[in-house]
C-alpha cells in the first residue's frame, strides 16, 4: 500500500504567512504540521509516499528531504496549478500505479493516527473507506450520509441543509477504481476536480464505499484558531525537558520544553510551553500554550497561548495573546511622542489593538 500527501495548495486562510512559505509547513509545538502526518503514515506501516507539490515545493522538498528521516521513501509528484483533490489523483497515476493507497491532506492535524483506518480498509474488501467526524457546524464542511452497515450514500459539499453531522476528515483510502473515477467526472463550478464528486461517482456505479470514525481528535489547520488549538493539544501531552540554560532568577514550571543552547534570564515560564533551541527569554513572561521558535528572543515582554515561528523578536510588549508571529518578524514598543500605534501590515493581515 502506497500514500499520496498533499502538499500544494495557496492556504488563503493563513495569509500573509503562506504568502512566502508553505501552509503545511506552518508549525505546532515547534514541528511542522506535515510531520505530524508523515509519522502517521510510517506507523500504519506504510512508506513508500508521494508528496504533492505546488508553488511552494522547494521548501517542501528542503524539509522532508527524501524521507529516511521519517523512514520513509518520498517521490516528489508537482501539480502545476491547485486544480483540485482529483486532479492530485490523475497527476500521481504513474508513482501509484495499480496499488491502494491512502490519501492525506498535508494540512490535517489527527491525534491517534490512521492505523485503525488502513487496518479497516486492508480487512474488508471495498474501493474507498472515508474518514468521517462529527461536527458543531456541519455546512462548513464535505458532508456523508451513511446506511444501516456504515456505507456512504450520499456526499454533499458544504449544503446549506445538511442531512447529517459527519463531516470528510481530509483523509481517504483507495483502491485502483478510483482511477476510473477520477477520469470520468468533470471540473466544478470552482473549475476543480473535486475528490467528493469522484467518491460520488464510485458509489453511482456500484462500487462499495465505506465509512470510518476519527477515535482521537482532528483540526483542518487553514485558520489561525484551529492552528492555536492544534498547538494546545500537542503541548497538553509535552513531557518537561530543560536542555537550556535558566538563570536563578527565573521560575519554570509546568511542563516546559527548553531545548539546548536556549536561555531564560529572570522570566517566568508556564508550561505547557515549548522553547526552541538558541532562543533568548530575558525578562518576560511566557504563558501556556506558548510555542517560541528557535533562535528567537523575547525580551521584556508578555506572551501566552501563542504561536512564534523562528528567528522573531518580541520585546518591550505586554499582554500579546492568541497570535501568530511569523518568521524573522520584530514586534516592538513604541517609543518617543506621540504616544501612537505604528504598523507595516502586508496583505490578508489581521491585527487586534486595545484603544
Amino acid at each position: 500500500m502506497k500514500a499520496l500527501v498533499l502538499a500544494g495548495g495557496k492556504g488563503t486562510r493563513l495569509r500573509p504567512l503562506t504568502h512566502t512559505s508553505a501552509k503545511q509547513l506552518v508549525p505546532v509545538a515547534n514541528k511542522p504540521v506535515l510531520f505530524y502526518g508523515l509519522e502517521a503514515i510510517r506507523d500504519a506501516g506504510i512508506t513508500d509516499v508521494g508528496i504533492i507539490v505546488g508553488d511552494t515545493g522547494r521548501e517542501v522538498r528542503e524539509a522532508v528531504g527524501d524521507g529516511s528521516a521519517f523512514g520513509l521513501d518520498v517521490t516528489y509528484i508537482p501539480q502545476e496549478a491547485p486544480l483540485g483533490l482529483a486532479h492530485c489523483v490523475l497527476v500521481a497515476r504513474e508513482f501509484l500505479a495499480g496499488d491502494p493507497f491512502v490519501m492525506y491532506l498535508g494540512d490535517n492535524f489527527l491525534v491517534g493516527g490512521i492505523r485503525g483506518l488502513v487496518d479497516a480498509f486492508r480487512a474488508e474488501e471495498c474501493d474507498a473507506r472515508i474518514l468521517l467526524t462529527r461536527v458543531a457546524e456541519p455546512q462548513f464542511y464535505g458532508v456523508a450520509e451513511l446506511g444501516p452497515d456504515g456505507e456512504i450514500v450520499a456526499l454533499e459539499e458544504k449544503p446549506e441543509h445538511p442531512r447529517s453531522d459527519l463531516a470528510i476528515v481530509g483523509v481517504y483510502t483507495f483502491s485502483p477504481a478510483i482511477h476510473e473515477a477520477v477520469r470520468a467526472i468533470r471540473p466544478s463550478a470552482r473549475g476543480e476536480l473535486e475528490i467528493t464528486d469522484a467518491i460520488k461517482w464510485l458509489i453511482d456505479t456500484g462500487h462499495r464505499v465505506r465509512s470510518h470514525f476519527v477515535t482521537g481528535y482532528w483540526r483542518d489547520t487553514g485558520r489561525l484558531q484551529d492552528m492555536l488549538e492544534c498547538n494546545r493539544i500537542v503541548l497538553e501531552a509535552v513531557e518537561p525537558d530543560v536542555a537550556g540554560t535558566v538563570d536563578g532568577l527565573s521560575e519554570v514550571s509546568g511542563r516546559v520544553v527548553i531545548a539546548p543552547g536556549a536561555v531564560v534570564e529572570g522570566s517566568v515560564i508556564r508550561g505547557p510551553a515549548v522553547i526552541g533551541a538558541d532562543t533568548k527569554i530575558i525578562g518576560s513572561y511566557v504563558g501556556p500554550y506558548t510555542s517560541i521558535g528557535e533562535g528567537c528572543v523575547i525580551e521584556d515582554a508578555e506572551v501566552d497561548y501563542s504561536i512564534v515561528l523562528a528567528d522573531s523578536a518580541i520585546r518591550g510588549v505586554r499582554g500579546m495573546t492568541h497570535s501568530l508571529i511569523g518568521r524573522n518578524a520584530e514586534v516592538t514598543k513604541a517609543t518617543g511622542v506621540p504616544n501612537a500605534y505604528q504598523l507595516m501590515i502586508g496583505d490578508h493581515s489581521k491585527v487586534q489593538v486595545r484603544a
